[in-house]
């Protein structure tokens, strides 16, 4: 049997990047798959991938800052599918890569909304449905950029180090449920990696050389199956757990700070 057979994940941000291919690597493995997505035209492009896969699949638009939007996707998957099983959040809004002290109030607000918020909105509509059916597996997305203090991603940082907080305080609290909750720190070849690739000559091979694998990850073939093994029965005896799924990028670390800024200012 499949792994997630009979099972119904919602994914935030499954319209592209990372959240696509944990998609596609949910439906190979037999889970029903709702991709809350805020861009219409991928989220249905999406839907149509699962379900060319044999999978079932539902789109459901998703605005992702509005906590009314996300409880309406929960609950449009509970309507549509009589359950949800597998909460995976995501979905973020990146904002400008400017340093820390030209962040504005209104980009820490933007980032903790659409990152912060969001899991906690998701989580808290998602548990009851959980809890009721005594089974539940949460999956939260955390960033090595917190870790390494990376430059120009300071509401980032500070959102993602909450995701933490949020993680564990879930875990702990909500294992009398058999919800397990656990988060993932992945870095693959996104929508922001090709953009950098893209604006920056080189990029794409300093990234893959920067990890002991040697290679950057592929966001169905290395992301998914992480976020599948936390989502099936095989990580039952987990939780509360931050799993680094980056080809061992967090051994050694980076430095990003920009080229153009002094290493000593006064």
């Amino acid at each position: 049997m499949a792994l997630l057979q009979n099972r119904v994940a919602l994914i935030t941000g499954a319209g592209g990047g990372i959240g696509r291919g944990v998609a596609l690597a949910f439906a190979k493995e037999g889970a029903t798959v709702v991709i809350a997505e805020i861009d219409e035209s991928t989220g249905l492009q999406v839907e149509q991938e699962l379900k060319a896969l044999g999978a079932r699949a539902l789109f459901v638009k998703t605005d992702v800052t509005r906590k009314a939007s996300i409880e309406a996707a929960v609950q449009a998957a509970v309507d549509q599918f009589g359950s949800l099983d597998i909460l995976v959040n995501n979905a973020f809004i990146p904002t400008p890569n400017v340093l820390l002290e030209d962040k504005t109030d209104e980009m820490l607000e933007s980032t903790l909304t659409s990152s912060l918020w969001a899991s906690w909105w998701a989580m808290r509509a998602a548990m009851p449905h959980m809890r009721k059916q005594c089974w539940g597996r949460i999956v939260n997305f955390y960033s090595i950029d917190t870790e390494t203090g990376a430059w120009l991603h300071a509401d980032y940082n500070t959102a993602k180090a909450g995701i933490v907080g949020l993680t564990r305080s879930a875990a702990s609290e909500w294992g009398r449920f058999n919800i397990t909750v656990n988060a993932i720190a992945p870095t693959a070849m996104g929508a922001t990696f090709f953009k950098l690739a893209a604006e920056n000559p080189g990029f794409a091979e300093r990234s893959a050389a920067a990890r002991p694998l040697g290679r950057s990850g592929d966001p169905e073939l290395d992301i998914g199956p992480a976020v599948v093994f936390l989502s099936c029965e095989m990580s039952r005896y987990v939780t509360g757990e931050t799993l680094h799924v980056d080809g061992g990028l967090h051994l050694p670390g980076y430095n990003s700070r920009p080229a153009h800024v002094p290493v000593r200012e006064y």
